[in-house]
């Protein structure tokens, strides 16, 4: 839990932000340099983007994201008269396909695809693969705080959010399937080392994310020319610049390695830390992010520690996307948590001072030892595979596929239909997230849920048989000095 250390050595370089306490070094980014990435950004993918919309132009249709994810019907304008017609479902645009069937026949394009199929030199697929088992090895407190606390919490971001909101992407009508899809994304990066190589699905996935990013932010960017007051560019700065890509990369592994996991009671061993950094690094490279700063740990911690102090401060906007990410997740498959129990998760991983800025009520102590009961359920599965090689190979091999049934193949995830992350959401100037209502508590209690309060009941009974023994063992020998 995000609780300060009260036996650490304080000095003027020490900073706190949120409950999180840190020394301030030579590796933390500079004013000069976070305002410089705030305006730098892929111009490559953009450049490439619009070559591939001159090849196959998106549809005009593109829905807002707070329309429905998925649609079958469309309106139809004939004159003035507006009829609706039941049309079967626009065809996905892959942009990766179109940049591998026409990367040859335009300087820019090639230029892009040498780049990513470039294996830089400081790749290691030994590593990079480990990397990839970290990931599993600590599957529940990994997917845990991404949700919690890299996603729910790094709302907070107010400067972030904004970019998020003007896509819709986080209404309570669509953000648990966003989510699956983000999810998809790491999954394919992840789950082979041939997914992540050249040509791999993950590979694939990186690079149509990468051009998505630059659809987004050439749109957000057009809106603001136009109409000033709908997105600050000089505030904000460039919408998905590298700055912001660097803080996407760090959530999904500086953030989870010193801040997720600990706060979960797991503590990666160094190597381990220096593969899920090097896969994440190389998934960076991908996506046309700085990579730099991800090269070593102290440089990976420091970023995430600058970000973190610089950029974490809520706004109303804040407040709304985090709630909607309860609204989108409560009571639903596969877990069925309540809303309290989901609240308890974010307070645990982003500790109350945070979680209050953010518009998270309180829950009660009930729900503090569920949370508590889960974190001591993680520490015993995943500690106690990694105890033998052959019990962590199966463990990690079993993960990959669970976790590719439930988000992707299940009726309640993707459905089977896994998505190729084209622009199907357009930002418009009417097109804000709004807050949904997240409702009385259930009455039920979960499969999960049940599990937690039983991990919880029987640590605290054998506290209290230790703490039995323990006093007895003690009387006898007192009694015997005596």
């Amino acid at each position: 839990m995000a609780w300060p250390n009260p036996f650490r050595r304080r000095t003027k370089k020490t900073r706190c932000s949120w409950g999180y306490e840190f020394e301030w070094t030579e590796d933390h980014l500079s004013p000069e340099q976070v305002d410089r990435l705030k305006q730098s950004y892929d111009v490559l993918a953009e450049e490439c983007l619009d070559i591939l919309n001159t090849i196959s132009p998106p549809k005009n249709n593109a829905l807002p994201r707070n329309n429905m994810d998925r649609q079958t019907k469309h309106s139809m304008v004939l004159g003035n008269k507006e009829e609706r017609r039941e049309v079967p479902p626009v065809p996905q645009r892959d942009l990766y396909a179109l940049l591998e069937n026409h990367h040859s026949s335009e300087p820019k394009l090639d230029e892009l695809w040498q780049q990513v199929n470039t294996v830089p030199k400081w790749v290691d697929w030994d590593q990079i693969e480990r990397g990839q088992d970290v990931f599993y090895r600590y599957g529940g407190p990994a997917l845990t705080g991404l949700t919690f606390q890299s996603l729910l919490g790094g709302m907070g971001a107010a400067r972030v959010v904004e970019t998020l909101a003007r896509t819709g992407g986080f209404s309570t009508k669509v953000a648990r399937h966003r989510l699956f899809e983000t999810t998809q994304h790491i999954l394919q990066c992840t789950r082979s080392l041939e997914g992540i190589k050249p040509g791999g699905e993950g590979f694939a996935s990186s690079i149509r994310v990468r051009l998505l990013h630059a659809a987004v932010r050439q749109r957000i960017v057009k809106l603001a020319q136009q109409r000033p007051s709908y997105y600050n560019l000089e505030e904000w700065g460039i919408p998905v610049n590298d700055l912001d890509q660097i803080a996407t990369i760090g959530t999904f592994s500086a953030s989870l390695i010193w801040l997720s996991f600990p706060r979960q009671g797991i503590f990666l061993t160094n190597r381990e830390i220096d593969d899920y950094l090097a896969l994440w690094r190389y998934i960076a490279y991908l996506l046309g992010t700085p990579d730099e700063c991800f090269t070593t740990r102290a440089k990976a911690k420091a970023a995430m520690e600058t970000l973190f102090y610089n950029e974490v401060d809520p706004s109303e906007m804040s407040q709304t996307m985090a709630n909607n990410i309860i609204y989108a997740l409560k009571e639903e498959p596969p877990t069925f948590v309540s809303a309290d129990m989901l609240i308890a998760s974010a307070r645990w991983l982003n500790g109350n001072e945070l979680a209050d800025r953010l518009g998270l009520k309180r829950v009660s102590l009930y729900y503090w030892s569920l949370m508590a009961g889960q974190c001591l359920f993680f520490m015993f599965y995943c500690y106690f595979y990694r105890l033998v090689p052959s019990w962590d190979k199966e463990h990690v091999e079993r993960a990959k596929d669970i976790f590719w049934k439930v988000i992707v193949k299940a009726k309640w995830g993707l459905a089977d239909e896994e998505t190729t992350f084209d622009f199907k959401y357009v930002p418009q100037y009417d097109t804000l997230t709004n807050l949904g209502d997240i409702g009385e508590a259930k009455m039920k209690t979960s499969g999960l849920e049940m599990r937690n309060l039983r991990a919880f009941s029987v640590f605290v009974g054998l506290v209290g048989v230790g703490t039995f023994v323990s006093a007895k063992i003690a009387s006898h020998v007192l009694s015997k000095l005596w």
